[in-house]
């Protein structure tokens, strides 16, 4: 597509550029094979050849093998750019098929050109095909009627038609302002479309140039000191060339996957060479445990935890493999009970940005799960907003607790929060373009991980949303740090977590000691409002906003039918 045009970008295929980009990616394995097969041949050499022939034989195999290896970052690259486009195209067809809709709703046509035309008898084969129907040849369907209340450029052009008319001012003049609305609104459409595709040419030219010049090159020495802030990260990654990023993500992948501050995409590509690497980790741990026959019950009990790890990570993996979205991984440490960084879609090119961190018993084995609360939200944003674009990351890069034991304590609350405040500057510091709106959703002990966040090292965010909590570690929303008007919060009337009630300070060792259970359900306090954790955020004295959630317990928060689902997505929206 160059040039993108009216009609292109009714035809336009977002679906396709998408698994062309995914077989681009696919590659990878072969690649890897074909490269490990290089190294066992080396080997092989190397144990029953020598001399000046087998020095030069050996370093010609590996020279060919580094080769190979450099390749892989170019491929998840190449996939990358394409599903940016298909990703932008999506959200500029919406923008199209609103306007066309709004045009109707005014009276308008629009004929295959884009023009708009104050006739509204135009025969409909002079027209683009109604709202919600593809163009012929495009094999995608295009359905994106505006919700009302809805914003944007040919809204405003409505509401101004209908205050002209009220005024007194000619139908004429109403037609007219409502079509310069709409013919804006088009233009947007197709503007964006069509920035994607240059963006997306100009991408894959550079890495057809590369493949004749080489795919990587050594950077400069120096690496950013340990602890440098997000935008001095930002900045060292800006200073070097493609080719150095290249050499960086294939040859020290586990620095750049892990850095806050350079852009998504390349920690995507870094943490996804690691893949096979921290699978194996978790084999040798399962191998290891294995090697005791027959295992003992501490054994058992690590081995179901490898599993359970194990399964995660290949669920995690297919996911990565395809799909819409596309998933970038931003983190991965299979150790402990793993923790994972996973964003659906590309932050730092989305309008909006939303920061999921789940609670207590959250690891590597359900993070797909995890994800797919993320996910829902996303699916409730385009819904009612098909024109925008929204990204949601996954952040479970802390020690969440196990036990009700650990639950009852704020202590790993407290060291998360480090890493989430250099995680939310990381996302502004990349961020392409006009500053997105950024979210951070903490649940159940998630949402103490942010408050405390919030409090005590800042948050890089527009907006705070609590569900199912029992308390984020404040007397009042002013304390966070955030504007109150955008504080939000919401509690099922079933969520069990309404009963973590505060113990007084000389009696909660004891309870905790002896009855956990006990000390962190049921325990009465004045006021009815006081949690474990400090005041009910989902209560009007706690000062933030309140969205409504039905009953589902305290999971129940992102099922299809509860209102609270479609309050997050518009607290994510902004609306």
């Amino acid at each position: 597509m160059s040039g993108v045009g009216y009609r292109q970008l009714w035809a336009a295929d977002p679906a396709g550029w998408r698994a062309a980009g995914t077989a681009w990616a696919g590659l990878t394995g072969p690649v890897d094979r074909y490269a490990g097969e290089l190294a066992g041949a080396a080997g092989r050499l190397r144990g029953g050849w020598s001399g000046v022939a087998a020095t030069a034989a050996d370093g010609r195999l590996g020279g060919l093998r580094d080769e190979l290896t450099s390749v892989a970052p170019a491929l998840i690259e190449a996939d990358q750019a394409l599903a940016e486009l298909a990703r932008q195209l999506t959200v500029a067809k919406a923008q199209l098929a609103e306007a066309v809709t709004r045009a109707e709703a005014a009276g308008l046509a629009v004929d295959r050109n884009g023009a708009v035309r104050m006739d509204s008898a135009q025969p409909a084969s002079a027209g683009v095909p109604a709202p919600g129907w593809s163009a012929p040849g495009s094999g995608a369907g295009v359905g994106a009627p505006a919700g009302a209340g809805d914003g944007g450029a040919a809204g405003g052009a409505l509401a101004g038609a209908a205050t002209a008319s009220a005024a007194g001012v000619g139908a004429g003049a109403a037609a007219g302002i409502a079509a310069a609305g709409v013919a804006a609104a088009l233009r947007t459409a197709i503007g964006r479309a069509d920035a994607a595709d240059r963006a997306a040419a100009d991408r894959l030219a550079e890495l057809t140039r590369s493949a004749g010049t080489g795919w990587a090159s050594p950077p400069p020495p120096g690496r950013p000191a340990a602890g440098a802030s997000p935008p001095v990260v930002r900045a060292w990654w800006s200073g070097l060339t493609p080719a150095q990023r290249r050499w960086l993500v294939g040859h020290e992948p586990a620095l750049v996957g892990g850095l806050d501050g350079v852009p998504v995409a390349a920690r995507d590509q870094a943490n996804r060479l690691l893949l096979g690497v921290r699978r194996e980790e978790l084999l040798i741990e399962r191998r290891r445990l294995l090697a005791r026959v027959p295992p003992g019950p501490l054994e058992s009990v690590r081995l179901r935890a490898v599993a359970g790890r194990l399964a995660g990570l290949d669920a995690l993996t297919e996911r990565l493999a395809g799909g819409a979205p596309r998933a970038y991984l931003l983190g991965l440490d299979p150790t402990g009970e793993g923790r994972v960084v996973v964003a659906l879609d590309d932050p730092d090119h989305a309008d909006q940005v939303l920061t999921y961190v789940p609670g207590m018993t959250a690891g590597l084995d359900d993070a797909p799960g995890e994800l797919g609360r993320a996910a829902r939200v996303l699916e409730r944003c385009a819904a009612l907003v098909p024109g925008e674009r929204s990204a949601a990351v996954l952040w479970l890069d802390y020690d969440a607790p196990d036990f009700l034991t650990e639950a009852a304590s704020a202590s790993q609350a407290r060291d998360a929060g480090p890493a989430l405040h250099r995680f939310q500057e990381g996302l502004r510091a990349t961020h392409e373009g006009p500053p997105a709106r950024q979210t951070v959703l903490g649940h159940s002990y998630g949402s103490l991980v942010v408050g405390m966040a919030a409090r005590e090292h800042g948050l890089a965010a527009d907006a705070l949303m609590f569900v199912g909590s029992p308390g984020v570690g404040v007397a009042h929303a002013d304390e966070l740090g955030i504007p109150a008007g955008q504080v939000w919060a919401s509690s099922a009337p079933d969520d069990v977590i309404r009963l973590a009630r505060p113990v007084d300070e000389l009696v909660r060792p004891a309870v905790l000691g002896a009855a956990p259970l006990a000390a962190v359900l049921g325990w009465p306090d004045r006021t009815g409002h006081e949690l474990w954790f400090g005041h009910d955020p989902a209560d009007a004295g706690f000062g933030g906003r309140v969205f409504s959630s039905g009953r589902g317990g305290h999971a129940g928060y992102w099922e299809p039918d509860n209102p609270a689902l479609d309050g997050m997505a518009r607290v994510v929206l902004g609306r």
